[in-house]
Parts: C-alpha cells; structure tokens; sequence
C-alpha cells in the first residue's frame, strides 16, 4: 500500500505526519510527504527514511519578522498554494492508494484525488477547526472580524469567507482536469467524515445534537516516543536547584521582548526560568544565574522536570506538557487553534490563560500564582496518567484496513 501526506504549516503540522508515516510503516506501507521545503523538515523526514516532495516556498519565508503579512499578501499567497498543490501533488499521488492532508490550507487536495480515484482524508489537530453548535471557528489571519456572536452563523460565514478566498481558483483548476465546480470550498475539503487527531481526554469532540451532520473519526492525537537525552548543559542547570517553568513560543514569531514581563512574573513566584529560543531568537534578560536559554530539546523528556509550562497555544505543545502532568501558562496567538487550547488548559483547570498575545505584568502575575498552585499541580498530574493513547498507531491501522 503506498500513502501520500500532505500539509503546509510550522513544526505543528508537520510532526503529527512525521508520527503517522512511521506508523505507517512499521506496518509496511510505503510513505511519501508534501511539505514546505524548510530545511529542518527535509532532514526531519530524511531520518525517518521518508521521502519529502517539497510544496510551496519555506514557511519561515511567509512568518518572516514578528507579524504576520498584510490581508493582501496572505490571499496570493493562499492562492498560489492551490496552484502549487495542482502542479506538485498528481505526480507525487501517481501509485499512491490514499492521500491523507491535514489543514484548511490543502485546498486542491481533494481535487487531485479525485481525478486520480484515490481515497482521500482530511485531517485536523484541534476540533475548533471543524464546523459545530458548540464551538465558533478559529481566527483565520488576513480576513475580516465577525461581528455576529451565534456558532452556526459564525460558520455560515466562515464557509462564505472561505469560497470568497477560495472558489475562483480552486474551480478554474477542477474545470481544467475535467471536474465539475464545488460550491462549498469548505466542506468539500473537510469532507463529511473527517479525522481529528487530538487527545479526547484534552480536546474531545463535543457531544450533542449537530445540524452540520459530521461523522467525525477522533484517533487520539499524532506523535512519536522521543528518547533523545537533554543537553548536557540543560542537566546541570536542572540539577543545580528546584525545577524551573520553562517558556517557548515554538515557530511563532514574536518579539524577543515578549519574554521579558513572563521572566519576571515566573521569578516573582520564587522559580527559575528555561527560555526556548524559539523561531522568535528569545534570550535571557539579564546575566542572572537563574535563568538559561536552551534550543531545540526533546520536550517529552524535559516537561516532566520543570514545574509548569509556558506557550503560545501550540497543539504540539500543549498535549506534550499535558500528558508530562504539569500545569500550563498559554499566552495564546490570535490565530489557528491558539485560543481553542488556552480555553481548554483553563476549562480543565490544568493552568491558566491570561487575554490578548501580550499580556501585561499583572496578568501574567496572576496567570503563573494559579498555575503553580498546589491544586492546579494536582489536576495537571491527575489529567496526565489519562492521557495514553498512541492516535498515530491506530490512525495508521485504520488508514491500511480501510485503503489498503
């Protein structure tokens, strides 16, 4: 059985596939992926033994700076992504069983399956991403503000503001292979069965009656064991006085001096501080002892020493540090699943999600004094021992039952 994978997106989007093609193999389907042609994700998938068909320009190219472009700019740029994924994907699916896509960002996918008779999935991390009562969709970048609050009109919009981005080219290119038009760019690309490869314990689907009528398949979320060792360094800061919190803001690209209010509101706790450096180049504020700057580590090992965890929202992130069992600070982006998994981190009273990007001192204050509470402490571990579920495992076995 031979699969396709596609995404186009930060570290967070192309890890979870990482986890799935190894699956995937393991049970002895052979793997290709489509993703930007960043250089850590062609030395990423190059250790795995996957080939990379790289799709669009490098992602740090668009999040270049510390904002991201202007309305204008995201819109060629969404739209010369379609043009990309009609000129690369035919070729790369040629032999393929199944293409499986992750993101809204995969717009011709569905197209180039269908012209070929090949299945077809679409993934998503978060269950704010796809269409409910219960929830309103995520901020999407570059378009405009909602101004109605109801969750079932706020989709009706997104599905609007989706074909206004979307229909034109998409179409264009299904009338070119021989495709009829779609008139909802949106559904069309989800599908009406689509995956959701998030944690239920941390982010279940919801429950109820739901008009949209999604049959939706919830594996659990994509990743790997990582049993790389912490950096030497790392070790003897660790080692050196009572667990730190650490903070990263991951591909997000922020300014430097977004870690500055956060050092000193940890600090004003009585902690030590592990600043990542991130895509944003973060560092330490001062030649303090107290506080070191570290790369890029294996966070599966290093959540489980620190005493809490702070982040932009990251799915990735937030799940690792969950099932590590140690409470959480999101300082969440207004974008993509960001705010969707700061709300659920303080639902589940595992941590705290102080509003807006940038907090000031007095609320990040406040955020770090509950999540370091002794009762958050406790849930946070509580709610880790559930977390158990390998989704990539059984993501790939229902991939090879169904397709095969």
């Amino acid at each position: 059985m031979r699969v396709l994978l596609s995404t186009y997106g930060t570290r967070g989007d192309v890890e979870p596939l990482v986890a799935l093609a190894v699956r995937l193999r393991a049970l002895g389907a052979e793997v290709r992926m489509c993703a930007p042609p960043d250089e850590e994700f062609a030395h990423r998938l190059a250790g795995i033994g996957v080939r990379l068909v790289p799709l669009g320009p490098p992602v740090r190219e668009l999040l270049r700076g510390t904002g991201l472009p202007t309305a204008e700019e995201l819109s060629r740029y969404r739209n010369g992504l379609v043009d990309s994924q009609f000129e690369i994907l035919p070729s790369a699916a040629e032999g393929c069983d199944v293409l499986v896509v992750a993101g809204l960002g995969q717009i011709g996918a569905r197209s180039v399956a269908e012209a070929a008779g090949i299945g077809y999935v679409y993934v998503s991390y978060a269950a704010v991403h796809l269409p409910s009562p219960h929830h309103g969709p995520p901020p999407r970048p570059g378009w405009p503000e909602p101004e109605v609050t109801d969750n079932l009109a706020l989709w009706e919009l997104d599905a609007r503001n989706v074909n206004a981005q979307f229909a034109e080219v998409l179409n264009g290119h299904r009338t070119a292979i021989g495709l009829p038009p779609v008139d909802n760019v949106r559904d069309h690309v989800f599908t009406d069965r689509p995956w959701l490869a998030a944690d239920p314990v941390l982010g279940r689907w919801p429950q109820g009656h739901d008009p949209q009528g999604l049959d939706v398949v919830q594996t659990g979320a994509w990743s790997l064991p990582d049993d790389r060792p912490l950096p030497a360094e790392l070790v003897t800061f660790l080692e050196a006085g009572a667990p730190p919190v650490y903070l990263g803001f991951g591909s997000a690209h922020m300014s430097p001096d977004t870690a500055r209010p956060a050092v000193e509101a940890i600090r004003a706790q009585g902690h030590r501080v592990l600043v990542s450096r991130g895509w944003a180049e973060l560092d330490v504020i001062d030649d303090r002892d107290d506080c070191l700057a570290i790369g890029e580590v294996n966070h599966q090992r290093l959540f489980g020493e620190v005493a809490a965890v702070a982040h932009h929202g990251g799915a990735g992130t937030t799940v690792t540090a969950a099932r590590a069992g140690v409470p959480q600070v999101v300082v969440a982006l207004r974008m993509s699943d960001n705010p969707y998994w700061a709300g659920r981190v303080a639902a589940l009273g595992i941590g705290a999600a102080p509003e807006g990007p940038a907090p000031g001192g007095e609320a990040l204050h406040t955020a770090f004094k509950t999540a370091l509470a002794p009762g958050t402490r406790a849930r946070a571990k509580a709610l880790g021992a559930e977390i158990r579920v390998d989704g990539a495992e059984r993501a790939a076995a229902l991939l090879i039952d169904t397709f095969r």
